[in-house]
Formats: C-alpha cells, sequence, structure tokens
C-alpha cells in the first residue's frame, strides 16, 4: 500500500497574494491521480512532481522529473500525457503547462503533449525511433499486471490469517471488506474497474485479468503469479526512490506541499 506523504520539489512553490490557494490544492490533487504505470503508485508520493505552481492570472506550470535520464520514453509519455488531461481538469485555470525535465526524449515528449500528438506520431524520427504499438495498450498491459498485484495484497493477509483456498476461490469482494485493508481493496476495485471487470460486492473475489472467475485447481498458480507481481512492484518502486534521492539529492521524508 503507498501512502501519499507529499512531493519534494526541487524549488518552493510559488504562492503570490494573488494566487488562489485552491488553485494552487486543486492541481496537487489532480496530480494524485496520475500514476506511473509500472509502479501503480501516483507521482505525488513518488515524487515525481518537481515543480508546481499557479501564477496569479491561472497558469499552472507543472514540472515531472524521472529516476534516470534514460527511463523508458513510452512511461514517460503516459505520465506527462496524463498529468496534462489531469491539471486541465482544475476549474479556474486559464492554461496549463505541464512538462517533463532531465530526460533524453522530454523535447520530443513534451512537443508531442502539447500538441496532443499522442506517442507514435511524436516519436516518428526521433532519436526513440518508431513506436510498435500504441499506448492504449502499454496502459491496459500494466493495469493488469497491477490488479495481478493488488490480488495478491487483499488475498495474501486472509492466507496468512487461515482462509483455505477452496474458501478463497468462494468468496467475493464483499466478504473481503472488512478484512483486508481497506485502501489495497478500494485500489483493487479501481483497477478492475478500469478494465472492465465487475468490482461490486457480489463480483468473484479473484479473478484473471479478463475477469474469468479462477477455480480451485488454478488458484495456487494463480496466486503465486499474483505475489510475483507484488515483488516486482514492491522491488522496482524501491529502485526507482533510491535513483531518484541520488539524482537529485533527496534526504529524508517527502515535503509537504506549499
Amino acid at each position: 500500500m503507498t501512502t501519499d506523504t507529499g512531493p519534494a520539489p526541487l524549488r518552493s512553490v510559488s504562492r503570490t497574494s494573488d494566487t488562489p490557494a485552491t488553485l494552487v490544492a486543486g492541481v496537487w490533487e489532480a496530480l494524485r491521480t496520475v500514476r506511473d504505470p509500472e509502479l501503480d503508485a501516483d507521482v505525488v508520493s513518488l515524487d515525481f512532481v518537481a515543480e508546481c505552481s499557479v501564477t496569479p492570472d491561472g497558469i499552472a506550470h507543472v514540472r515531472l522529473r524521472l529516476p534516470t535520464y534514460f527511463c523508458a520514453p513510452n512511461f514517460a509519455f503516459l505520465m506527462v500525457a496524463d498529468a496534462w488531461d489531469a491539471v486541465s481538469q482544475v476549474e479556474g485555470l486559464t492554461d496549463v503547462d505541464v512538462v517533463l525535465i532531465d530526460h533524453f526524449a522530454s523535447d520530443a515528449i513534451n512537443q508531442g503533449v502539447a500538441a496532443r500528438a499522442g506517442f507514435v506520431h511524436s516519436m516518428a524520427g526521433s532519436e526513440v525511433g518508431e513506436a510498435v504499438e500504441e499506448l492504449h495498450e502499454l496502459r491496459r498491459t500494466f493495469t493488469e499486471r497491477a490488479m495481478m498485484a493488488g490480488t495478491d495484497l487483499v488475498v495474501r493477509p486472509l492466507v496468512r490469517a487461515g482462509t483455505t483456498p477452496e474458501e478463497v476461490a468462494g468468496m467475493t469482494l464483499g466478504d473481503a471488506a472488512g478484512i483486508a485493508d481497506t485502501d489495497d481493496l478500494r485500489r483493487l476495485r479501481a483497477r478492475r474497474r478500469e478494465l472492465g471487470i465487475p468490482a461490486d460486492d457480489d463480483a468473484p473475489l479473484v479473478v484473471d485479468p479478463v475477469g474469468r472467475t479462477v477455480g480451485i485447481d488454478a488458484m495456487p498458480l494463480h496466486l503465486r503469479k499474483a505475489r510475483s507481481y507484488q515483488v516486482g512492484v514492491d522491488a522496482n518502486t524501491s529502485i526507482c526512490r533510491g535513483q531518484l534521492a541520488a539524482r537529485y539529492g533527496l534526504t529524508g521524508p517527502a515535503a509537504a506541499e506549499g
């Protein structure tokens, strides 16, 4: 489970007497809806927001940073585009400026996002080369993995508490409510909804990435696979946090906004 502790900006957020604090707060909340697709955590809690400010005339400026200069450009494009979309929904802003900094493909990514050109078009002819597939396919792949990892977070504590595989196979999401961690269950429901998989209380607790119920015979292998995805998320998150801290000289917990 990821706990938001606030961003660690490269410089202080600009707030003049003419800048409504509600707009700044609204931009931060919008950014909390933007996820790193591989880590399944929001860009604020990951400290990927280097700057967030709103000018007196209502222009939002957001600078995103990543752990390394060579982070995957498709992931980077997704996050910048999603941030632009999310911040653009904040009421009261007159314009939005979202850019990626300190990345080898930042120029192409920023130009593509600003022009709403899409990743394939933006990367054509660049040093990144031709994209093989559109980003929506990549997004679904990582959302499926996030759903599997979320299944592990919800089911593993139940198994540790003595719930048998047979009982797990017959459980619904409603059965897990009040037993599983609330945030983990909420996130699992959210990922399932993103994939078009039923996520109400009557829906089976354990399903495969296309929504099919997992039977008792397939349950052990399915749960091991779910565990492997969560281990991968934990390991990659730890590596990325360490790289980001080393790159930008971050120390201690992230600072609260403002």
